[in-house]
């Protein structure tokens, strides 16, 4: 994780009356000594036990690799598609949106809630399978396919240059998986409605933006902000709040007549690095979806929005970096499933 880039100015307090090379080895010693810091106090604060009996290290004694065959499988799968990183992450929040973290988004079937509409893009499954199978051989009937759901969310933000964070495990499978009754967040959803959804799942304003905030390294199919580029509200005009030489560049990549399956960028600027830039992005009338642009202009989510982009990178950049592994500790403990409650699948996609 990097607090400053080389293009970034030093601040001229710190400048004095050193020489230029000076100044910036010492700020380079404070802000790498300000980030160890802040990465104790992390580290700290996300040990502790969550909600619903899960902690931290669940697995120590009963599968001391567990953590450690994830991450491996995980890296392998990232390593010939950057992208799994983004799909891991989306499976893990659409799997806590319903039903709890419950790894019931994992079953197959044509009724089955992978199935259902909102959920048809997902991907990372192969990923989630292979860990399953190494886990069986090395621990039998040990390791939930939720608990691997969480940590491979965690492993994804890590590899995409994001923070780390120690996960809470002992979540166990459900028994239940449904296409019917989802209630997941859309890209056409209004503040209101966004906060309503995750607001039923004990989610506030400030851990919706902070979980939007994974878009940074996320994509979308032209055919769901398209009608933003082109008839926004029936009016045959585009979203009055894209910026106007943003707008031309969505219209290269998504003509209005062409494939709306072609994949695009949620953050243009740093499609595969897990950063503050998706926030400086939707502040300056860039966000792809209308949900995450809409989040400029309700004021309670603006302020946090801005709080994240702000103007300098590096301390508001960590302040994501700390802020993020919160929210996604607190998302993956909705509804968990622990000590005799469910199962412990034997294949993730299907129910023991």
């Amino acid at each position: 994780m990097i607090l400053w880039t080389d293009r970034d100015p030093i601040p001229r307090a710190l400048a004095g009356h050193q020489s230029h090379r000076g100044v910036a080895s010492t700020y380079q010693v404070q802000m790498e000594a300000l980030r160890l810091f802040f990465m104790v106090i992390l580290v700290m604060a996300t040990s502790v036990q969550s909600q619903g009996g899960l902690k931290a290290g669940f697995y120590s004694s009963s599968c001391p690799g567990a953590e450690a065959i994830v991450r491996s499988t995980v890296e392998s799968h990232f390593k010939k598609d950057p992208t799994v990183a983004a799909g891991l992450l989306r499976l893990h929040f659409h799997d806590c949106f319903v039903q709890g973290c419950d790894g019931s988004v994992l079953i197959a079937g044509s009724s089955a809630e992978r199935s259902a509409l909102p959920n048809l893009g997902l991907r990372g499954f192969e990923a989630i399978d292979d860990a399953k199978t190494q886990l069986e051989a090395s621990c039998p009937g040990v390791v939930s396919c939720a608990d691997i759901l969480a940590l491979a969310a965690r492993d994804s933000v890590d590899l995409s240059d994001g923070p780390s964070w120690q996960v809470p495990t002992g979540r166990r499978d459900g028994r239940v998986s449904s296409s019917q009754g989802l209630n997941l967040p859309s890209p056409l959803d209004s503040v209101t409605v966004q906060r309503q959804k995750f607001a039923a799942k004990g989610l506030d304003d400030h851990d919706l933006v902070t979980l939007v905030g994974a878009h940074t390294i996320g994509q979308t199919d032209c055919q769901f902000f398209r009608y933003r580029l082109y008839n926004f509200t029936t009016t045959g005009n585009a979203d009055p709040s894209i910026s106007q030489s943003f707008l031309a560049q969505l219209q290269t990549l998504c003509p209005k007549d062409g494939d709306g399956t072609k994949r695009v960028a949620l953050d243009i600027d740093s499609q595969n690095k897990f950063d503050v830039s998706f926030f400086k992005n939707v502040r300056d009338g860039k966000g792809v979806l209308e949900s995450d642009q809409r989040l400029w202009e309700d004021a309670a989510t603006r302020n946090i929005v801005q709080n994240y982009a702000g103007t300098i990178r590096g301390l508001l950049g960590f302040r994501f970096d700390f802020e993020f592994p919160k929210a996604m500790i607190k998302m993956s403990s909705i509804e968990v499933k622990t000590g005799s409650d469910g199962e412990i699948r034997k294949i993730c996609s299907k129910f023991n």
